[in-house]
């Protein structure tokens, strides 16, 4: 199956996270009850960039308080690189207030849920929304060309935040929208006088 996971629009994203708190029911009557765990699990990965592995694997105690700004060190699953970098006051507080509404220690998972039960909920979703290409990778390509697009078009420091080992990776993941190249060559028309 050839299958690419498409980047989220941010109107998508807030659909998504908002059937996923109220639930729904299937064409079939099939009851999806509303979860918040996996609604917070997905905003997270579109505010941080993480991999889903890394998402449900995360605890209180792995961001840091760092002077006046919180910062995150993981080891990433997938390549097993070290991860440190700054988590935004109100990332921090958002989870700070889940764990406890759940009642969960510092050194406990924030997210007893494995990435398939992720996974599953998430294309029930996307089915009902008549959603296509979406996986939660999409939440990554997200955070990843918002960045882009809102830090005049840096790669690198997209590269960096994904940790890409090249640049052409990042460009690759980018796959650079049709509408942008389009806004590009026509703001760069030069006819002489």
């Amino acid at each position: 199956m050839n299958y690419k996971t498409m980047a989220l629009t941010e109107e998508q994203y807030y659909l998504i996270i908002k059937t996923i708190k109220e639930g729904f029911v299937t064409a079939t009557g099939k009851h999806i009850y509303p979860n918040v765990r996996i609604a917070i699990c997905l905003t997270l990965q579109a505010n941080l960039g993480l991999r889903i592995g890394d998402i449900v694997s995360l605890r209180l105690a792995d961001i840091v308080r760092d002077g006046n700004r919180f910062r995150l060190e993981i080891t990433e699953q997938k390549t097993n690189k070290q991860r440190c970098f700054t988590v935004a006051n109100e990332i921090f507080t958002y989870l700070q207030s889940y764990a406890l509404e759940q009642s969960l220690k510092a050194n406990q998972r924030l997210f007893d849920i494995s990435v398939r039960a992720v996974q599953k909920h998430l294309q029930a979703v996307c089915e009902y929304l008549g959603l296509s290409g979406i996986s939660t990778h999409s939440f990554r390509k997200f955070f990843a060309i918002s960045i882009y697009n809102n830090n005049n078009f840096n790669v690198e420091l997209v590269r960096t935040l994904l940790q890409h080992s090249s640049i052409a990776v990042t460009q690759h993941y980018l796959s650079v929208q049709p509408e942008i190249v389009e806004r590009a060559l026509a703001q760069h028309i030069k006819l002489p006088a």
